[in-house]
């Protein structure tokens, strides 16, 4: 298991110290970080939480997983690598 995070369903008001506040409950938070649409500046609804260990990833999914963050209920899981996609050309 990795110790990088997806987490999903965000609210737009979740910053990412709110991000790591909530996950440093239950162990070392590495980075965290909440997705930004780059046309909007508007937040995209998830992020991604680095913990220093991958016994600390595995804890949090097992205890974040479906809590409530900035009024709303979040979805915890391990990161999947990011597989390359066609590039959208426009014309």
């Amino acid at each position: 298991m990795a110790s990088k995070l997806f987490v999903g369903s965000l609210s737009w008001d979740t910053t990412d110290q709110s991000l790591q506040d909530f996950f440093a409950k239950v162990g070392t938070v590495v980075s965290a970080s909440v997705v930004f649409d780059k046309a909007t500046n508007r937040s995209r609804g998830f992020g991604f939480v680095e913990f220093s260990s991958d016994d600390e990833a595995k804890k949090a999914i097992d205890q974040l997983n479906g809590q409530e963050l900035d009024g709303r209920k979040i979805n915890v899981s391990e990161a999947q690598p990011k597989t390359d996609r066609p590039r959208f050309e426009r014309r």
